[in-house]
């Protein structure tokens, strides 16, 4: 039984033992092994030449780890919070995404981003922002996002030997919140594929990290009260999962998408869009979003007001269900 931050740094272990060419940098990575933890014990494992601390400079990390990837090493590198990220955007963005385009292939950027994400903390400016939505508008980037022990390793895992560069957002608050059975064996949950957490028939709602337990604590609520919720975890948000979208949306006929980003622009409004293209037909309700709000994300004092949380997804499925 391990929580989510042992999972991460199990796979990191095993994932460098496995292949001599991951490399893992980043501010505090090293010696202190992160500010959660996630690298705890890999630099006394592995050294300081496969493991080691790097300047506080986000854009220096990141720049780093993609002339790294274009020539054979594969690392993963550690933003110490989200919301430090974009020093570093105009890499990841005109870089890191568009390296295989901009060399017809001759090339690939085999990286991974890590950064602590999503709210719900009580932490202080920029440390619990959620701005997943950007880097899935990002061509060339893939974005993960796990929501239990199990899927962050074999994820990451999946992350690190892909030869695309992946962003991989970690729930701060799902960190160290429960512990589940997670295999010591090596293992890899392919990207792109969401997972049912809980199977129904009147309403799918699709969510991903904190959000996802939030779902489902929801849909356990809305059965009592005689409305049967399939939640789907989406786990990659780049590429979605489209088939496990259209086909719960046609079993149920209605769908309420969850995230805590802003609403405008966000995940829950592509996954709309997408099912009123895909699967218009089968629906019998608008598509109902229950996320954050359009304004920055607030400190810690109005914190709970932002956040989606079970009443506000209750009211969604129940608007869902009710059309």
């Amino acid at each position: 039984m391990i929580n989510m931050i042992q999972a991460i740094n199990l796979a990191l272990k095993q994932e460098m033992e496995k292949d001599n060419s991951v490399v893992v940098f980043g501010e505090d990575v090293g010696k202190a092994g992160g500010v959660f933890r996630a690298t705890e014990g890999l630099q006394q494992q592995f050294g300081e030449t496969r493991c080691f601390d790097t300047p506080l400079s986000e854009l220096g990390i990141v720049s780093t780890a993609i002339g790294m990837a274009a020539y054979g090493l594969r690392p993963v590198a550690e933003i110490q919070f989200s919301g430090f990220i974009f020093a570093a955007m105009e890499h990841i963005y005109s870089h890191a995404a568009r390296i295989r385009t901009r060399s017809r292939g001759r090339y690939t950027c085999p990286m991974v981003i890590r950064a602590p994400h999503f709210g719900g903390i009580h932490a202080l400016e920029l440390h619990g922002e959620g701005t997943e939505a950007i880097f899935v508008h990002t061509p060339g980037l893939k974005v993960v996002i796990a929501s239990t022990p199990y899927d962050a390793k074999g994820l990451l895992a999946s992350a690190i030997r892909d030869p695309d560069p992946v962003i991989f957002l970690e729930a701060m608050k799902l960190y160290r919140a429960y512990k589940e059975e997670v295999p010591e064996e090596e293992y890899t949950i392919p990207l792109g594929k969401a997972k049912v957490m809980k199977e129904g028939i009147d309403v799918s709602i699709f969510s991903y990290g904190v959000m996802a337990h939030v779902a489902l604590k929801a849909a356990e609520e809305a059965k009592a009260k005689g409305i049967d919720c399939e939640v789907i975890d989406l786990r990659t948000l780049s590429p979605l999962d489209l088939d496990a979208i259209l086909n719960s949306v046609k079993k149920t006929g209605r769908a309420v998408v969850v995230h805590e980003g802003p609403r405008r622009s966000g995940i829950g409004a592509e996954i709309s869009a997408l099912i009123n293209e895909k699967a218009m037909l089968s629906l019998e309700a608008p598509v109902v979003r229950v996320t954050g709000y359009d304004v920055p994300y607030p400190l810690y004092k109005m914190e709970k007001l932002y956040l989606p949380d079970i009443k506000k997804v209750l009211i969604g499925i129940e608007k869902a269900a009710a059309f």
